[in-house]
């Protein structure tokens, strides 16, 4: 995986512990992008801390549903298990005490034990998947015209364009990468996209997602898929 001036082939590679930055509903996925407003101090000084490293941040979602932690301090909520590694490969301050930061998805991780330090903010031990720096084997495994299908059906019922030169030239991984990560869904069913084992079951989850919504809020699917 080459990922701004970096490159992650092994375990070697990345680091044993990384910041984490708990938020809900956002997800990042390999060689994807995220672009975030950093304001809180705690969040600006992780920041900090990663530029002057190894440019690295854990983007994770804090527990949701009925499995929710409900905690007085807000300062350490309960967190998914599964997050991604991005790489801070843009980077701008705005004059009023934020940063505009962009992250590239480098791989996705587990969690092991929380690091205990004097830091403001939280850092783990983890375990990266591997897999997700070498190059995908799967992207014939996609079934391209069903995603399209999906995806111009829940346009067409919401009533969006899409640069469809652009879609039409994106390789299946860029695809499904970009609508799983530009998709209006909620926290479950963005960590569902996030922990799809592969490629393939990542837009077979997207489409079973997208034709969900699409059955609950305006009925007839399969006509809407022709």
């Amino acid at each position: 995986m080459h990922v701004g001036n970096a490159r992650y082939l092994k375990p070697a590679d990345l680091p044993e512990a990384i910041p984490v930055f708990p938020l809900t509903g956002a997800l990042l996925l390999p060689g994807g992008q995220l672009p975030l407003n950093v304001f809180e101090p705690r969040y600006l000084s992780m920041f900090d801390d990663a530029l002057a490293s190894h440019r690295l941040i854990g983007m994770v979602q804090p527990v949701f549903g009925a499995d929710k932690v409900d905690d007085a301090s807000s300062e350490t909520p309960a967190l998914c298990q599964v997050g991604c590694i991005g790489r801070i490969t843009s980077f701008a301050e705005t004059g009023d005490g934020r940063y505009i930061v962009s992250l590239t998805g480098v791989c996705r991780y587990r969690l092991l034990e929380e690091r205990r330090d004097d830091k403001s903010y939280r850092s783990f031990h983890i375990a990266p998947f591997i897999t997700d720096l070498t190059a995908s084997d799967d992207e014939q495994s996609v079934d391209r015209d069903a995603l399209l299908a999906a995806f111009k059906a829940y346009l067409d019922a919401n009533k969006l364009e899409a640069d469809w030169e652009s879609v039409e030239r994106a390789s299946n991984t860029t695809l499904v990468n970009s609508m799983a990560m530009m998709s209006p869904y909620g926290p479950a069913e963005k960590q569902a996209l996030l922990e799809a084992p592969d490629l393939k079951t990542r837009a077979e989850t997207l489409i079973a997602i997208t034709e969900i919504v699409l059955a609950r809020e305006y009925g007839d699917v399969d006509t809407m898929l022709q």
